[in-house]
């Protein structure tokens, strides 16, 4: 697998993203409700939708955190076509690894250890050896506008930063699909405009597919489309542009 930050390195074009169905629940509660999602190679979906309306809960189907209790989610790369939800979790993990990557609201930060080795760690857990993953993870960080902070620690970095540290480690792996929960929902507008700037630039402007959960307008308007769950249905798909 390619771990550069290269535009050679993107995957090949089809949907690299199908959910069909997509049913869940928690009790008595339906989190979804038969959902059908495509995510296209290269292409930016928003999730939005009220607090419930299972928008967390289908990123979480769409990358194999979670299990739906019905329906299917297949994943197709440069590396092959994965069954998600057929999947053990040995499997599903090994997917998490390698083809997904992650940037959360607080981008959960080892803050004992320096940004780069915040980035190289996924290449390190995956088996490459510390000197060609702390390379690679220096050249992402150069590419995200952070040469020179290496070395920082996490608190010692502005949250935007943090964030485009957090943008790094979720590709460093070469991730086919990045997939984004609330990103920019601790940050001011300025700082959240420069990050999904960084976010949208090194993955679709890659051949990289973005997912991004959010409660902003101004995030989702970034996309190139957005979906609109209710009650755990799409209530809209529509195109951003």
């Amino acid at each position: 697998m390619n771990t550069a930050p290269s535009p050679d390195s993107a995957p090949a074009s089809a949907p690299a993203l199908v959910a069909t169905g997509l049913v869940k629940s928690y009790g008595p509660s339906t989190a979804l409700a038969g959902v059908d999602v495509r995510v296209a190679a290269g292409e930016s979906v928003a999730i939005m939708g009220a607090s419930g309306s299972g928008k967390t809960t289908l990123l979480h189907c769409l990358a194999g955190i979670v299990r739906p209790d019905s329906g299917a989610v297949v994943l197709t790369t440069g590396s092959g076509r994965f069954d998600v939800t057929g999947m053990d979790e040995t499997g599903r993990s090994r997917l998490r690894r390698e083809e997904f990557g992650f940037v959360f609201q607080q981008g959960l930060l080892l803050p004992e250890l320096t940004a780069v080795e915040n980035v190289a760690l996924p290449l390190m857990l995956t088996g490459s050896d510390r000197r060609s993953a702390e390379s690679t993870a220096a050249g992402w960080l150069a590419d995200l506008g952070l040469a020179g902070l290496e070395s920082r620690r996490i608190g010692e970095l502005s949250g935007g930063q943090a964030q485009r540290v957090a943008i790094a480690r979720a590709q460093t792996t070469g991730a086919s699909v990045v997939f984004a929960d609330e990103p920019t929902g601790a940050l001011d507008s300025v700082t959240s405009a420069e990050v999904m700037d960084a976010l949208i630039r090194s993955t679709t402007g890659r051949g990289r597919s973005l997912v991004v959960v959010t409660h902003d307008e101004s995030v989702a308007a970034r996309c190139a489309r957005t979906v609109r769950l209710a009650d755990g249905r799409i209530v809209d798909g529509v195109s951003a542009r």
